[in-house]
Protein backbone atom coordinates (compact mmCIF):
# COMPACT_ATOMS: atom_id res chain seq x y z
CA UNK A 1 0.00 0.00 0.00
CA UNK A 2 1.47 3.31 -1.00
CA UNK A 3 1.41 6.44 1.14
CA UNK A 4 -0.90 9.21 0.02
CA UNK A 5 -2.69 12.14 1.62
CA UNK A 6 -5.30 9.95 3.39
CA UNK A 7 -2.80 7.49 4.97
CA UNK A 8 -0.11 8.59 7.39
CA UNK A 9 2.83 6.23 6.67
CA UNK A 10 4.83 7.37 9.69
CA UNK A 11 2.00 6.49 12.04
CA UNK A 12 1.57 3.05 10.40
CA UNK A 13 5.28 2.26 10.74
CA UNK A 14 5.22 3.33 14.40
CA UNK A 15 2.21 1.10 15.06
CA UNK A 16 3.86 -1.93 13.38
CA UNK A 17 7.15 -1.33 15.20
CA UNK A 18 5.38 -0.96 18.54
CA UNK A 19 3.38 -4.17 18.00
CA UNK A 20 6.53 -6.09 17.00
CA UNK A 21 8.45 -4.80 20.04
CA UNK A 22 5.54 -5.69 22.31
CA UNK A 23 5.41 -9.22 20.85
CA UNK A 24 9.15 -9.74 21.35
CA UNK A 25 8.92 -8.42 24.93
CA UNK A 26 5.95 -10.71 25.63
CA UNK A 27 7.84 -13.78 24.38
CA UNK A 28 10.95 -12.74 26.31
CA UNK A 29 8.90 -12.46 29.51
CA UNK A 30 7.07 -15.78 28.91
CA UNK A 31 10.18 -17.92 28.31
CA UNK A 32 11.53 -17.75 31.90
CA UNK A 33 8.02 -18.21 33.29
CA UNK A 34 7.38 -21.35 31.22
CA UNK A 35 10.89 -22.64 31.97
CA UNK A 36 10.22 -22.24 35.71
CA UNK A 37 7.33 -24.71 35.40
CA UNK A 38 9.64 -27.45 34.12
CA UNK A 39 11.20 -29.70 36.79
CA UNK A 40 14.75 -28.80 37.76
CA UNK A 41 17.64 -31.22 37.31
CA UNK A 42 17.59 -31.75 41.08
CA UNK A 43 13.88 -32.58 41.00
CA UNK A 44 14.40 -34.98 38.10
CA UNK A 45 17.20 -36.69 39.99
CA UNK A 46 15.08 -36.93 43.17
CA UNK A 47 12.43 -38.93 41.35
CA UNK A 48 14.86 -41.05 39.35
CA UNK A 49 15.38 -44.74 40.10
CA UNK A 50 18.22 -45.52 42.51
CA UNK A 51 20.64 -48.38 41.91
CA UNK A 52 21.91 -50.07 45.10
CA UNK A 53 24.73 -52.55 45.59
CA UNK A 54 23.79 -55.01 48.35
CA UNK A 55 26.82 -57.30 47.97
CA UNK A 56 28.24 -56.23 51.37
CA UNK A 57 24.91 -56.39 53.25
CA UNK A 58 25.46 -59.21 55.73
CA UNK A 59 22.60 -61.37 57.09
CA UNK A 60 20.81 -59.54 59.90
CA UNK A 61 21.95 -56.10 58.70
CA UNK A 62 19.98 -53.16 57.33
CA UNK A 63 21.03 -50.31 55.06
CA UNK A 64 19.13 -47.11 54.26
CA UNK A 65 19.11 -45.34 50.90
CA UNK A 66 17.17 -42.29 49.76
CA UNK A 67 14.58 -42.45 46.98
CA UNK A 68 12.24 -39.53 46.19
CA UNK A 69 13.26 -37.90 49.46
CA UNK A 70 12.16 -40.96 51.48
CA UNK A 71 14.29 -43.40 53.47
CA UNK A 72 14.17 -46.87 51.94
CA UNK A 73 15.31 -49.77 54.08
CA UNK A 74 16.99 -52.83 52.63
CA UNK A 75 17.26 -55.66 55.13
CA UNK A 76 19.06 -58.96 54.66
CA UNK A 77 16.92 -61.18 56.91
CA UNK A 78 18.39 -64.26 58.55
CA UNK A 79 16.67 -67.65 58.62
CA UNK A 80 15.73 -66.98 62.26
CA UNK A 81 14.12 -63.68 61.30
CA UNK A 82 12.11 -65.35 58.54
CA UNK A 83 11.04 -68.20 60.86
CA UNK A 84 9.84 -65.72 63.51
CA UNK A 85 7.59 -63.96 60.96
CA UNK A 86 5.66 -67.15 60.24
CA UNK A 87 4.57 -67.44 63.88
CA UNK A 88 2.85 -64.05 64.26
CA UNK A 89 0.36 -63.78 61.37
CA UNK A 90 -2.60 -63.83 63.78
CA UNK A 91 -1.22 -60.72 65.54
CA UNK A 92 -1.01 -58.62 62.36
CA UNK A 93 -3.66 -56.29 60.93
CA UNK A 94 -3.02 -57.20 57.28
CA UNK A 95 -0.69 -60.23 57.12
CA UNK A 96 -1.07 -60.72 53.33
CA UNK A 97 -0.86 -57.02 52.36
CA UNK A 98 -4.31 -57.07 50.77
CA UNK A 99 -5.61 -53.82 52.28
CA UNK A 100 -3.47 -51.16 50.62
CA UNK A 101 -1.95 -50.79 47.18
CA UNK A 102 1.26 -52.78 47.04
CA UNK A 103 3.18 -54.42 44.19
CA UNK A 104 2.15 -58.03 43.52
CA UNK A 105 5.47 -59.28 44.89
CA UNK A 106 4.57 -57.71 48.28
CA UNK A 107 1.44 -59.83 48.64
CA UNK A 108 3.13 -62.78 50.31
CA UNK A 109 4.36 -63.69 53.79
CA UNK A 110 7.78 -62.08 53.30
CA UNK A 111 6.52 -59.09 51.25
CA UNK A 112 9.49 -59.43 48.94
CA UNK A 113 10.80 -60.79 45.66
CA UNK A 114 13.55 -62.73 47.43
CA UNK A 115 12.48 -63.98 50.89
CA UNK A 116 15.67 -62.88 52.65
CA UNK A 117 15.73 -59.32 51.25
CA UNK A 118 13.12 -56.77 52.35
CA UNK A 119 12.90 -53.42 50.55
CA UNK A 120 10.49 -51.04 52.33
CA UNK A 121 9.90 -47.31 52.72
CA UNK A 122 10.89 -46.44 56.30
CA UNK A 123 7.98 -44.10 56.98
CA UNK A 124 5.15 -44.98 59.37
CA UNK A 125 1.76 -45.02 57.66
CA UNK A 126 0.18 -43.22 60.61
CA UNK A 127 1.65 -39.70 60.57
CA UNK A 128 4.91 -40.06 58.67
CA UNK A 129 7.46 -40.60 61.45
CA UNK A 130 10.38 -42.94 60.79
CA UNK A 131 10.26 -46.13 62.86
CA UNK A 132 13.42 -47.44 64.50
CA UNK A 133 14.72 -50.95 64.05
CA UNK A 134 14.22 -53.24 67.02
CA UNK A 135 15.85 -56.43 65.76
CA UNK A 136 16.69 -57.71 69.25
CA UNK A 137 14.11 -60.19 70.45
CA UNK A 138 12.35 -60.84 73.75
CA UNK A 139 13.03 -58.77 76.86
CA UNK A 140 16.32 -57.56 75.37
CA UNK A 141 14.26 -55.48 72.89
CA UNK A 142 12.78 -53.31 75.63
CA UNK A 143 9.35 -53.70 74.00
CA UNK A 144 7.86 -57.00 75.15
CA UNK A 145 9.20 -60.31 76.49
CA UNK A 146 7.64 -62.04 73.45
CA UNK A 147 8.87 -59.50 70.87
CA UNK A 148 10.06 -61.39 67.75
CA UNK A 149 11.94 -58.41 66.26
CA UNK A 150 10.77 -55.68 63.91
CA UNK A 151 10.25 -51.93 64.03
CA UNK A 152 8.80 -49.47 66.55
CA UNK A 153 7.51 -46.03 65.62
CA UNK A 154 8.62 -43.70 68.44
CA UNK A 155 5.90 -41.12 67.74
CA UNK A 156 2.76 -43.08 68.62
CA UNK A 157 3.88 -46.64 69.31
CA UNK A 158 2.95 -48.47 66.10
CA UNK A 159 4.87 -51.72 65.74
CA UNK A 160 5.76 -53.55 62.54
CA UNK A 161 7.19 -57.01 62.02
CA UNK A 162 10.32 -57.82 60.01
CA UNK A 163 8.26 -57.67 56.80
CA UNK A 164 6.92 -54.19 57.61
CA UNK A 165 3.45 -55.52 58.48
CA UNK A 166 1.65 -53.52 61.16
CA UNK A 167 0.40 -55.20 64.32
CA UNK A 168 -3.31 -55.11 65.20
CA UNK A 169 -4.74 -52.30 67.35
CA UNK A 170 -1.98 -49.83 66.51
CA UNK A 171 -2.34 -46.23 65.23
CA UNK A 172 -0.76 -47.04 61.83
CA UNK A 173 -3.58 -47.99 59.44
CA UNK A 174 -1.44 -49.87 56.89
CA UNK A 175 1.68 -51.91 56.43
CA UNK A 176 4.87 -50.08 55.43
CA UNK A 177 5.00 -49.22 51.74
CA UNK A 178 6.97 -51.51 49.45
CA UNK A 179 8.43 -49.34 46.67
CA UNK A 180 8.62 -50.58 43.09
CA UNK A 181 11.95 -52.34 42.71
CA UNK A 182 13.70 -55.03 40.74
CA UNK A 183 16.96 -56.96 40.74
CA UNK A 184 19.68 -56.36 38.15
CA UNK A 185 21.56 -59.39 39.50
CA UNK A 186 22.12 -61.09 42.83
CA UNK A 187 23.78 -58.03 44.33
CA UNK A 188 22.11 -55.04 42.59
CA UNK A 189 18.65 -53.62 43.18
CA UNK A 190 16.99 -50.75 41.34
CA UNK A 191 14.50 -48.89 43.53
CA UNK A 192 11.81 -46.91 41.74
CA UNK A 193 11.57 -49.09 38.67
CA UNK A 194 9.75 -52.34 38.05
CA UNK A 195 9.69 -53.68 34.49
CA UNK A 196 7.14 -56.35 35.42
CA UNK A 197 4.57 -54.02 36.98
Amino acid sequence: MSCDETVDCGRRRLLVATAAAGGVAGVAAAVPFVASMLPSERAKAAGAPVEVDISKLAPGQMMTVEWRGKPVWIINRTKEMLDSMAKISDQLADPKSEKNMQPEYAKNATRSIKPEILVAVGICTHLGCSPTDKFKTGAESGIDPNWPGGFLCPCHGSTFDLAGRVYKSKPAPDNLEIPPHMYLGDAKIVIGEDKKA
